[in-house]
């Protein structure tokens, strides 16, 4: 397990730079067997030297390339793949390790995507605002091409949005894609009143 000041989403990209010892032989080891890791939020504490207190869900990363530096070092990009849950931490030796499951979204009825799409373009429309208050030209926002998968696109919709770790988080946790749309569009609003504070 790597526990992380950030969140690893199902589709995200992970770049990662391994340094610790620790986590060095884990790397070496998922090398030599299925390159995979669990990657869960660090809920207080630091990433380096533990002590830490973990969240119990996660996503399974996934390592697609590497680079083994002199002195040990690597850089890797990972991809999330599944949500797990934690079922139990173990003794972190010789790093973190924790017995976990699979935990796949439930099935849940379709939900309505105006309502966060809608506060989606008022935050581009603020942030824009913003920016050109501040004398910086507003970049426009990618364009989303939504999957029709209902999980592939409630992920897909927590990794575009401008999101906190808190906020990802609850949307890792969110036990369904209807329960995470719901949870994305309630947390939209805070988003929003933070930016019409910074326009006032």
């Amino acid at each position: 397990m790597f526990p992380l000041g950030a969140v690893l989403l199902p589709g995200e990209d992970l770049p990662l730079r391994i340094f610790e010892p620790r986590y060095r032989t884990m790397i070496e080891q998922c090398l030599a067997t299925d390159g995979r890791f669990g990657v869960v939020l660090i809920e207080r504490g630091s990433e380096v030297g533990g002590g830490d207190v973990r969240s119990d869900v996660g996503t399974v990363a996934q390592i697609d390339r590497y680079v083994r530096k002199a002195g040990g070092e690597f850089t890797l990009v990972c991809r999330g793949t599944d949500r797990v849950r934690v079922l139990r931490w173990l003794p972190d030796d010789p790093y973190p390790l924790a017995e976990a499951e699979s935990w796949p979204d439930e099935v849940q009825p379709a939900v309505d995507l105006i309502p966060l799409l809608g506060k989606r373009d008022e935050i581009e429309r603020l942030a824009a605002k913003l920016a050109r208050s501040e004398g910086v030209r507003p970049r426009p926002w990618p364009r989303l091409t939504l999957p029709e998968d209902p999980v592939e696109r409630s992920y897909h919709l927590a990794r575009a949005l401008p999101l906190a770790d808190a906020d990802r988080h609850r949307a890792l946790a969110a036990p369904g894609p209807a329960d995470r749309v719901r949870m994305l569009t309630d947390a939209l609003d805070d988003v929003i009143a933070t930016l019409r504070f910074r326009l006032q």
